[in-house]
This record gives structure tokens, sequence and C-alpha cells, in this order.
């Protein structure tokens, strides 16, 4: 049977193993609603918000800023659809009306980009804050947006881009649109941290940011289960039943919130120790792909480095020149290899505009794919990978 060698972590993570205390026995998770009044539900009540409270200690936030979801992309949704139901704030004497209510970055995952346009639709303006050539949001364009748009009421800007690696400065883009002594606007800072957790130390209590998404199957969790962080609660626009504090209606994953919980607690406190080792793997894999290719594989952008603090460690962007990125994911597949050409929620799709929003050309953009590593990937992962690719690139190329 062929071995396969797991390149795409930033898609999905591969699960860890079940905690044997929820296996079954006493400790079993208990199978009551947690909005029944009876004694099983309580206990699923109890048990459920156990995890909540672990949860919001990984996190540095208080458990009552901790709600559950089905995952990122529902967080997402859940803040930014808010702003359809919000009240308007009023403009300030000698302020000029109208702009854009939502910013939102170039990068942004899809949960968030294309939800846009039913935002639109429902009388919420929207602008985009462009990326410069690393794929970073700018200090300066964002300062430049909360000037042209005096309206704004929510920014939106991810963490790390699940694409490129790039890493944004959240606590200096926070700073921003809080704005200080001379320009106190009230901009609701959201953002999606979904490639940050277990990757980077996180506090968000003590930042700047207003509400987060998290994805438990990032971490090695089970699928179909999110976290959403708020500093303040917010209006929800689809409600019934009343669970999550009111914000999201529908029966509780208890078992999910649990293992969410578990992982959480495996993998986020012990990011910081592992990030250097994490990002010592990526520069080996920069330079070996460079040496063993042959002059054909660039990073994306070319002036990314092995070690280089502008991308987070864990996901590179790359190209082989002259071979499309379908089809280099295709043959390394059919060699046991899964790397993707960008985000899972669109494989389907030939246009890449985080990579367009980098200006990159089109044949750059296009023969751009993902590799992205985790926690169990070794060296020897890393050098038949780049075996591997040297492979498929003699084959649909030819000798140098």
């Amino acid at each position: 049977m062929l071995r396969r060698y797991y390149f795409d972590w930033a898609a999905a993570a591969p699960p860890r193993v079940p905690d044997p205390s929820y296996a079954g026995g006493e400790k079993s998770v208990p199978f009551g609603n947690p909005s029944s009044p009876h004694g099983e539900g309580k206990k699923a009540r109890e048990a459920l918000e156990e995890a909540r409270r672990r949860c919001a200690a990984v996190l540095g936030v208080r458990a009552d800023q901790i709600y559950f979801t089905s995952g990122a992309s529902e967080s997402n949704a859940i803040v930014l659809f808010s702003l359809a139901i919000k009240p308007r704030r009023t403009a300030r004497a000698g302020e000029a009306p109208g702009g854009a209510e939502l910013l939102y970055s170039a990068g942004e995952h899809p949960s968030v980009s294309e939800n846009v346009p039913s935002l639109e639709r429902l009388g919420v303006k929207s602008a985009v804050l462009g990326l410069d050539s690393g794929g970073s949001a700018a200090l300066k364009a964002l300062e430049a947006a909360l000037e042209k748009n005096p309206g704004l009421r929510m920014a939106a800007i991810i963490g790390i881009n699940n694409e490129t690696g790039s890493v944004n400065d959240t606590a200096a883009l926070g700073a921003a649109l809080r704005g200080g002594t001379e320009r106190a606007r009230p901009v609701h800072f959201h953002c999606d941290l979904v490639q940050a957790l277990g990757k980077v130390p996180l506090d968000l209590g003590g930042s700047c940011i207003d509400s987060a998404s998290f994805s438990a199957h990032k971490i090695g969790g089970p699928r179909g289960v999110g976290l959403l962080y708020l500093r303040r609660p917010l209006l929800p626009l689809v409600r019934g039943g009343g669970q999550e504090g009111g914000l999201r209606p529908g029966t509780e994953n208890t078992a999910g919130a649990l293992a969410a919980a578990a992982c959480l607690e495996e993998r986020a406190p012990a990011a910081a120790a592992s990030l250097r080792e994490a990002e010592s793997r990526m520069e080996r894999l920069i330079s070996r792909l460079r040496s063993r290719a042959q002059g054909r594989f660039v990073p994306i952008p070319e002036d990314r480095g092995g070690a280089d603090s502008r991308f987070s460690p864990w996901i590179l962007q790359a190209r082989f020149k002259g071979i499309p990125g379908a089809v280099l994911v295709r043959a390394l597949d059919e060699r046991g290899f899964a790397i993707s050409t960008g985000s899972a929620c669109s494989s389907g799709r030939v246009k890449r505009p985080v990579l367009e929003a980098m200006g990159l050309d089109e044949e750059t953009r296009l023969e751009g794919v993902r590799i992205s590593q985790g926690w169990s990937t070794t060296a020897e992962d890393i050098e038949a990978l780049v075996e591997a690719l040297s492979g498929v690139a003699a084959e649909l190329r030819g000798p140098s």
C-alpha cells in the first residue's frame, strides 16, 4: 500500500487520540440536552460549561465571552451579519456622512469575503483593505481607510492568512482602530484566528481584538465545532431557542465542546515552545527545495526567507515555474503526498484572489501551491517531499 505524506495541515489537522475519559464509563459525555431542566440535562449543562471554562482559560478570557459554534465560518458570519441589525452610529458634528461601514482585508477567508455581497444587499456598505507585496494588511492603508470612512463600524482582518501564511500585526492594527485620544471611533475589530490557534501565543483578554473565530479541527479536534470570542455581546441576526446566550440557536454539541477544550489545552499552551522548531523545519524545507529543484522552485513572495517573521512557519506558498499548481497537486497525490493549491473552501475555483491582491501575475497565481506542516511533521517527511517534488518536476518538465 502506498504510504501517505500529509502536508495540508492548514486545511485540517489529523485528529488527536480521543481523551479516554470521554470514551465511556463514569466520565462519558452526558447525553442529555443541556437546555433540559431534568437531571440528565443538568449534567450535560455542567459538562458544557466546564468545556467553556477550559477554553476560556487557554485563551485568557472570561467564560461568558466564549460561544460554541459549528466552526469558524459560522463564527465569522455571526459577527459580520450583526451589522445588519446593529443601530448605525450617529455622525459627529462636522463629520462627512457615508462611506463604508465594514472594512475587510483582501486576504480574508471566503467565509468573510464571500458574505460581503449579501451584506451589501442588506444595506451594509463595505470597502476592501488592500495587501502589500508580502500579503499583509499595511498599517498606513488602514489609517487611510479610517480617514476615508468616518462611519466605519467594523474591521475584519485575518490574523494569519490561510493560503500564504502572511502574519498581520493585529496589535498595531487594533491600536489604530482604537484611535487613541485623537480619533476615538467605536470600530469593532474582528479577527479570524484559525491559523493562529496552537501556532502562536494568544492572550485575547489583553488585546485590542473585539471578536475572534476558531475551528477545532485545525488543531486535531472534531469537525463541526468552533469557537467565537466576543469581548461584548452582539445582536444576533438569527434567533430561536436561546442557546449560547441567545447568540447561536440549536442544541449544543456537548461532546464536541469537551473535545475542543481538550485540544486547546494540549496544543495552544505549547505553541510558543514549538514555534522555533517549526520555523527550523520550514527553513530546511525551503532550502532543500531550492537546492534540489534546480531553480524551478520559487517561494511566494519571492523574497520570503526560511525564517521570516512576516510569515507563519506552518504555511508555505510556492510555485514550480512552468507547472500549473493543480497539475502538481494531482501528480503528488498519485505518489502519496497531500498538498493543495489554497483554501479548501475554494478548492473548486481557478481564481486566487489573495495572490491577486498581492500584485502577482496570472501565471504565478495559477502555479501557486500551498504546503503546510504540523506537529507530527518530521525531517524524514520533508526529505521525502523534496524527493517527490524533484521527481515530479523532472517528469513534467524534463531535466534542466
